[in-house]
């Protein structure tokens, strides 16, 4: 039996491994984790997938009593701007295409108007909800789904501080039970076959463990440094290998909160906005090919804090591909140290989900069966070589084209088998069939909105609509914005739900 798990590092992957594994095997499994106090959680602002809900809710812990903890609000959206060209900008909704006759909105709409700059607020209703500044919930809690298509996606992710959802997991984890060992790892043992035995630390002496994980970020403490393991770089396809970022403060009584992030194309890359309760997160993600450091900070300070010379600039060297595999031996690497793609599409927290409820599955015992590892190992692969190739879909369908930065992104190499399927999405939108086929967290119809959104490639209408009634889609193009007015009379501002569940 595999008895005790030692995790190496804390932070928002370390603490949550740490609540995950303690939820699923109770007292049967010790989980420590041993952290440095001199190691910062870096809290400027994270965006996430819908899919965390499930993550919290496994905890059994609800918004009420987390979000209030760690400067949460709601994220319906990643509104991109400046993509096609300065002063453009489309939204990616969690909201699926509605269906007429067989076929989606995004089908009838090229067919019946194809006019790029209109695309999302004709087709879907999030983008007047997220203009509005609505939240995804009534006053009385209320989901709002009633009113959007049955079927359609769960409405919203989180924005949060990730410094304070630490802190907030190592209350609760250690007060159901995780042991947490503050001190720093000075030497990393290994017995006479390669697996680690035990951790040193300054002051708490070895600590032993059956299994290892790793979750020492961008240092791949045991993962790379101990083990050796080789990191596959994704720079080849996806340059931006650094970031700065900034805390801003701000007025929520005078400017409210945007319940989604923002991704606005810059000369040599692009700045996120993530709205926090109480401030904004916000980054220069870009390449050092195309832009320096101090080049990239006067950037960010003009556009999204100017007069606020005071503001302490957080400067991060991103390592952007993968492990070759996430889990050898008896060291399973989670988070930044398993692998990690730029944060445009909000993957980093999606990635420690996913890679410890794979690691649930796969759990091992005493027999440390290969199959388990190699079946996780390609899992993880497979998650983080689909998000690749789905950002590197992002530069190139984009129409902007006006820098070097730009122009290099459209004769960049592509992932195998991409240039392929943009070849095919010329003739047909992405579909279940011709999107990357391994399970990366993203559906079809979000391919379909990037493609289009972006503008480079919208795509060609389908024939067979030509031979098809299309009463039922001009009914349903004809109701998005009278569902998008319904909704925004009923729901309250994002600032008047947060301000309540707040207190």
């Amino acid at each position: 039996m595999i008895r005790n798990v030692v995790i190496v590092g804390g932070g928002t992957a370390g603490w949550m491994t740490a609540t995950h594994l303690n939820r699923a095997f109770g007292d049967s499994v010790t989980v420590t984790v041993v952290e440095s106090a001199r190691v910062p959680t870096i809290g400027v602002g994270e965006a996430t997938f819908s899919t965390i809900r499930h993550f919290f809710a496994y905890l059994g812990v609800e918004e009420h009593d987390w979000m209030p903890e760690c400067a949460g609000s709601y994220k319906l959206a990643i509104k991109f701007q400046n993509w096609r060209e300065p002063g453009t900008s489309f939204y990616h909704p969690f909201e699926r295409l509605p269906v007429a006759g067989g076929f989606d909105l995004a089908d009838w709409w090229l067919h019946l108007d194809g006019k790029v700059a209109e695309f999302d607020r004709r087709c879907l209703v999030m983008p007047a909800i997220c203009d509005a500044q609505r939240a995804p919930r009534r006053l009385d809690g209320e989901l709002l789904t009633g009113t959007l298509e049955q079927g359609t996606q769960f409405p919203y992710a989180y924005h949060f501080d990730a410094a304070l959802l630490a802190r907030y997991l190592t209350r609760l984890g250690t007060a159901r039970g995780v042991h947490h060992v503050l001190d720093d790892v000075t030497e990393i043992r290994q017995d006479e076959r390669g697996w680690i035995s035990h951790l040193v630390t300054g002051e708490h002496g070895k600590i032993h463990g059956d299994l290892f994980i790793d979750c020492t970020g961008f240092r791949g403490l045991l993962i790379n440094k101990v083990l050796g393991e080789e990191f596959l770089s994704f720079e080849d396809v996806l340059p931006n290998n650094r970031a700065v970022a900034l805390r801003v403060p701000r007025d929520l009584d005078k400017h409210g909160i945007d319940p989604y992030t923002t991704a606005t194309a810059m000369d040599a890359g692009w700045i996120w906005t993530i709205p926090l309760f109480g401030r904004v997160g916000t980054g220069y993600v870009y390449s050092d090919r195309f832009c320096s450091p101090d080049e990239a900070e006067a950037t960010l300070r003009a556009f999204a804090a100017p007069g606020m010379p005071e503001l302490e600039a957080n400067h991060i060297r991103m390592r952007i591909g993968r492990n070759r595999r996430s889990w050898v031996h008896n060291c399973v690497a989670i988070g930044l140290s398993s692998g990690f793609v730029e944060p445009l599409e909000s993957t980093g927290i999606f990635f420690i989900q996913h890679g410890v409820e794979q690691l649930v599955n796969c759990f091992p015992d005493a027999r440390w069966d290969q199959g388990l590892a190699d079946a996780y190992n390609a899992r993880v692969a497979g998650v983080m070589d689909g998000v690749r190739e789905f950002l590197v879909l992002h530069y190139r369908a984009a129409a902007r084209d006006d820098t070097p930065y730009w122009k290099a992104a459209k004769t960049r190499a592509v992932p195998y088998g991409l240039e392929r399927r943009l070849a095919g999405w010329r003739s047909m939108l992405p579909d279940a069939a011709s999107i990357q086929p391994q399970f990366h967290g993203f559906e079809p119809y979000s391919w379909r909105v990037m493609l289009i959104g972006l503008g480079a490639q919208p795509g060609a209408p389908l024939p067979a609509l030509a031979h098809a009634d299309p009463a039922q889609a001009m009914a349903l193009l004809d109701s998005v914005p009278r569902r998008a007015g319904q909704l925004i009379e009923e729901l309250p501002s994002c600032h008047a739900y947060l301000k309540q569940l707040n207190g």
